[in-house]
């Protein structure tokens, strides 16, 4: 039996399968493939984001199956929308995670106070080092200290933050007209105006537990779960 694909597109912190713990049980049921961002590597040296790079690897991991489901986490929620808008055609769904999707809802308040926290560190983030542009970004974004052991790996992750563009110049204006899940974790005002403005262009909301990271309660990971599988019975009754 042929098993329809499930694109996993992490955000910021984790990539590949370790951004996704609770979804790695998917692989039983779907051809599930686990992707990794551009300058998302064990082992290179990051490099800038490349929006249209991402897109790319997206749309490619969903071509050579004929398409598939998406499931995108935080910033990667953007290459899935764009993906979608790009090649409606190979885009069966979009699950996406606390989407920071912020050209979106530009114009309303959360998302106008966060731009207005985040975006000088952002112009001044080549006259900082990593860890202190790291320390400073967690700060500001989610009241917490970056900590954890002082490790290579650790410290490719600080450059790979300070690298990152910001979430608010991302070319994303449209909606796509597929079938969407966005999920979060209602800690944090800016990702439910996200979430209530993709609402009230058609996407299913859900809020479970885990802050940032919804997709590793029971609920969130169930909540992925039930709608691409709802999805997937929907196509193949209209394919019959």
């Amino acid at each position: 039996m042929h098993k329809q694909r499930v694109v996993f597109v992490h955000g910021l912190g984790s990539f590949g399968a370790a951004a996704w713990p609770k979804q790695h049980g998917m692989a039983l049921a779907y051809d599930a493939l686990f992707l990794r961002r551009h300058g998302f590597d064990a082992l290179a040296e990051p490099v800038e984001s490349d929006i249209p790079a991402d897109v790319a690897i997206v749309i490619n991991a969903l071509a050579d199956s004929g398409g598939g489901h998406i499931v995108a986490h935080e910033q990667g929620a953007i290459s899935a929308m764009l993906a979608a808008v790009q090649c409606p055609d190979l885009v069966h769904s979009l699950s996406l995670v606390e989407p920071s999707c912020l050209s979106l809802t530009a114009e309303l308040p959360a998302t106008a106070s966060y731009r207005a926290l985040m975006e000088p560190l952002f112009e001044v983030r080549d006259q900082l080092n990593d860890a202190d542009y790291q320390r400073e970004f967690y700060r500001r974004a989610f009241s917490a200290e970056a900590g954890g052991p002082d490790t290579p790996e650790a410290r490719r992750s600080a450059r790979r933050l300070r690298l990152q563009s910001p979430p608010w110049e991302a070319p994303l204006h449209i909606v796509p007209g597929v079938p969407t899940l966005v999920l979060t974790g209602g800690w944090e005002p800016l990702y439910e105006e996200i979430a209530g403005y993709l609402q009230e262009t058609g996407a299913l909301r859900r809020v479970a537990a885990g802050e940032h990271r919804p997709q590793d309660s029971v609920d969130g990971d169930q909540a992925i779960r039930s709608f691409i599988a709802n999805v997937g019975r929907s196509m193949s009754v209209r394919a019959s």
